[in-house]
């Protein structure tokens, strides 16, 4: 019995006539589709063997069967007609142009199909030969390409939306930089005009009174000169560009030695507490630049306590495993140290935590600091390797957790921070700098305090002048970015002609010196600009009498 109550017919051979059927087999037997020969009546006489793979009917029941068995139930019916029409008018040609085919299994599931269609004989003994094709991995292929397409267009989208998110973003980070630096600029370059202007018309009589108006004119150009510095710092700790010394460091001793710091910043009106662990463990990372995390956490924290409050810190060891990380945790797998800064002030919603550690964002209006803060702390524990949370809700403070990973290095004893001071004893000191103005400045700095100076304006005239020098020269004193010769290179070529020579190098930015890892590369003295006058001398001076590495 045939499926849904077809019977076999017997097959006449005759259709096959002047053929034998081991003729037919080899003919069609190899062909890649499913082939199957159909009389005039629509009953299958011959299937091939991709024919039984293809329905999953062996080949004994598919012969002799109406051939609208492997045709889907709805559209059954509907070739039955198609098939008259077609014996009305045989002749080779795809079936179904421009219409979606599909064949039934076994089973009764479906699939897409190709069927072309050949005619043999006329009358009764019309014989037609299906080729029928799954085209279900052709499809999905068809499906995996588009979706692959779509995928491309989005991600093209997505990346045309991010990268006119990064302009804007970059947009008002110069406008905000530049209405920073205006105002700064606005106050140096007034006050420097109200000192001249007193000093031109200073007579005998009110010289002392004309002198301290023109050292209160010059105060605030120092003033603003060390704001436009800080704003610079920040920006670069922001862009993790800042110039590093990472060392091994107890957590615990960094909050002690700030702790005094802090409570000025704080004010009477904030408790401060701390909860350190015992036995922490050390951390790489820059000492300076945490006390700096420090100390903008707790300046944020005394503006969210406007009426008085609490802030505590506290350090820990923890172990942050697989399964954790699994759970969310952003930080690697193995020991980190925890640092959490928490406060009772106004707290923040989840918009304002959203955008907290953007550049120049900031909760508290117009006006009301440079909006750095917080993005510096970001910047500078990201830089060294570490990760920052923040959990608040309104009204009930707010907590950062930073966590850092743990080193094997025993941690560095803190060093003093005193200038270094030394005589000079009347070494000679090559300047290379481009900027002329820095350059004199550079000059007059180290003449003044005893030194032979000479200066040069690049690289290539600097090795002119070591070339040419009969002398000592003691301290070569570079720029690390300049046009022509990169610092490194021009210290690396004095080196050659002079093997004994020592180096400072003078960047705000010394990209070029850091190694893979963003450090200072070893036995590299670095002075950052701006720097005074006392900045210079002390580095120098250390790097002179070979104690860099141990007070720096």
């Amino acid at each position: 019995m045939a499926p849904y109550g077809v019977r076999h017919r017997a097959v006449d051979p005759a259709p096959m006539r002047g053929f034998s059927a081991e003729q037919w087999a080899a003919a069609l037997e190899g062909a890649p589709d499913a082939m199957l020969c159909v009389d005039a009546e629509g009953i299958i006489v011959f299937a091939n063997e991709q024919s039984v793979r293809l329905f999953g009917y062996q080949r004994e029941e598919l012969v002799g069967m109406p051939v609208e068995v492997l045709v889907p139930d709805a559209a059954r019916a509907g070739h039955q007609q198609q098939r008259a029409g077609y014996m009305a008018d045989p002749r080779p040609r795809p079936m179904g142009l421009g219409m979606q085919l599909s064949g039934r299994r076994r089973d009764g599931r479906q699939f897409p199909a190709e069927i072309s269609l050949a005619v043999s004989g006329s009358g009764k003994d019309t014989l037609i030969t299906t080729a029928v094709r799954d085209l279900t991995a052709r499809l999905g292929e068809g499906a995996e390409r588009d979706r692959l397409r779509s995928d491309a267009q989005r991600d093209r989208a997505r990346a045309g939306a991010q990268q006119a998110e990064r302009m804007d973003a970059l947009g008002e980070l110069a406008g905000e930089v530049a209405h920073d630096f205006n105002n700064l600029l606005a106050v140096i370059l007034n006050n420097v005009a109200f000192a001249t202007e007193e000093l031109d018309a200073a007579t005998d009589s009110d010289w002392a009174d004309l002198c301290d108006a023109a050292r209160r004119d010059l105060g605030q150009v120092q003033w603003a000169a060390e704001r436009a510095a800080g704003l610079t710092r920040q920006l670069l700790a922001f862009a993790r560009r800042d110039v590093i010394r990472p060392q091994a460091l107890d957590m615990n001793a960094i909050v002690s030695s700030v702790q005094e710091m802090l409570c000025r910043a704080l004010g009477e009106h904030v408790e401060l507490a701390t909860s350190l662990a015992d036995d922490l463990w050390p951390v790489l990372a820059d000492p300076g630049q945490m006390e700096q995390v420090l100390v903008n956490l707790a300046v944020n924290a005394r503006d969210a306590m406007p009426d008085g409050g609490r802030l505590t810190i506290d350090t820990a060891n923890i172990v942050v495993d697989r399964d954790s990380v699994a759970g969310g945790s952003k930080a690697q797998p193995g020991r980190h140290v925890r640092l959490r800064v928490s406060d009772t002030g106004v707290g923040m919603t989840r918009e304002v935590q959203e955008r907290i550690f953007e550049p120049f964002y900031t909760a508290r209006g117009a006006g009301s600091g440079t909006g750095l803060g917080l993005a510096t702390v970001y910047g500078i524990v990201a830089q060294a390797g570490g990760r920052i949370q923040v959990y608040s809700e309104p009204g009930t403070g707010s907590t950062f957790t930073i966590t850092l990973p743990a080193t094997a290095e025993a941690a560095a004893r803190a060093m003093t921070k005193e200038p270094y001071r030394r005589e000079s004893g009347g070494e000679t000191i090559l300047v290379v700098e481009d900027e002329p103005a820095l350059r004199e400045v550079t000059r007059r700095i180290f003449s003044r305090h005893g030194y032979q100076v000479m200066t040069a304006a690049n690289g290539p005239e600097a090795i002119d002048i070591v070339r040419d020098h009969p002398g000592t020269i003691h301290l070569l004193v570079t720029d690390v970015i300049m046009p022509q010769m990169l610092g490194k290179e021009v210290a690396e070529r004095i080196r050659r002609m002079r093997p004994g020579i020592k180096v400072l190098f003078m960047s705000a930015c010394a990209g070029p010196l850091l190694t893979a890892q963003g450090r200072l590369e070893p036995d590299v003295a670095l002075v950052g600009k701006p720097f005074s006058e006392a900045d210079v001398l002390s580095v120098a001076g250390q790097v002179l009498d070979q104690r860099f590495h141990t007070l720096r």
